[in-house]
């Protein structure tokens, strides 16, 4: 466990970062910068106490906080990957962009740690299932695919300018308290609204790993900790779960019956333009390192809907 550490988090009050900071904050001295403009600080303001936070955007280096970190984990994001069709430049500007701010806020502050947020969009349409780190090349289907990509290769560059060790994390579809989006959070919103009808993107058939956000925080300090150089790490399960699995799963945990689900169909039975509609990434070299996640694909799934419903009561 990290210990006497000080870390950034960026978008430290979203999703994963809000757990992140709660996990790290226990024994570090941590600093939050979020712009707040997907959520407030709901998820974080029981912690003002122990932890500094600080209103800036990434986009904007004269609001990056100034100082030494010992860490800097940066998981500030635009994280719509289905509002590229319609702005793929947001991703640049916020994603790419964005992540050059911070590394050379870690340059000047003279950080030994950068953790960078990915994800498996990187990989477009792989025809490697499970996919492994060395898997190429790249194709992503996406903007935000493709600004995570330009950012993993920025934080490559960076790390072998200046010496710090930097983690590229590609993460699955991550699961939990504290979502604000994601197919569990419309699903039960949808619900909420309609409790007889279920609209479901693409066929229902898509497959992907999901990995509840304990595991994806937990993995993330403990790699921070122990990797010795410059890596990448996929992070997700070793299982798959189906949308229409998952559809079945909330229709059950909200304990409703007789539920019409409606499948949009759409090209190829995508969710969206842009929607990898197969992804399982290969997670042996996580697992190698002696990681252990405590939930499998389902069971992260399972855990994330009564989480989230318990949130919305």
């Amino acid at each position: 466990m990290l210990q006497g550490k000080e870390i950034l988090v960026t978008g430290g009050a979203g999703f994963i970062g809000s757990n992140l900071v709660n996990l790290l904050s226990a024994r570090n001295s941590v600093t939050v910068l979020d712009n707040f403009s997907s959520v407030d600080d709901r998820y974080i303001r029981h912690l003002r106490d122990r932890i500094r936070i600080v209103r800036g955007d990434i986009t904007r280096p004269e609001e990056l906080p100034v100082g030494h970190f010992d860490i800097i984990f940066h998981l500030a994001a635009n994280s719509d990957v289905r509002g590229g069709i319609s702005d793929p430049l947001l991703d640049f500007r916020v994603n790419a962009m964005g992540t050059v701010n911070v590394l050379e806020a870690a340059r000047k502050c003279d950080a030994a740690v950068f953790c960078f947020a990915s994800s498996s969009t990187v990989y477009g349409e792989a025809e490697k299932i499970p996919t492994p780190e060395n898997y190429g090349p790249y194709m992503p289907i996406s903007s935000y695919g493709a600004s995570k990509m330009s950012g993993e290769g920025f934080v490559s560059a960076y790390s072998h300018y200046y010496g710090f060790k930097g983690l590229i994390f590609r993460f699955a579809n991550i699961v939990g308290r504290n979502s604000t989006h994601g197919v569990i959070y419309d699903f039960i919103h949808k619900l909420m609204k309609n409790p007889r009808e279920l609209e479901v993107l693409g066929d229902g058939t898509q497959k992907k790993s999901y990995m509840h956000v304990d595991d994806c925080t937990g993995a993330m300090e403990y790699l921070a900790e122990r990797a010795a150089r410059t890596e990448i790490f996929n992070l997700g399960n070793r299982e798959v779960t189906s949308v229409m699995r998952i559809a079945e799963m909330v229709i059950g945990e909200m304990g409703l019956k007789d539920v019409r689900i409606r499948l949009t169909g759409g090209k190829d039975g995508r969710g969206w333009a842009g929607d990898v509609k197969y992804a399982h990434l290969d997670v042996e070299k996580l697992f190698s390192t002696g990681w252990k996640n405590r939930y499998s694909s389902d069971e992260s799934v399972r855990v994330a809907i009564r989480e989230t419903l318990s949130q919305m009561a």
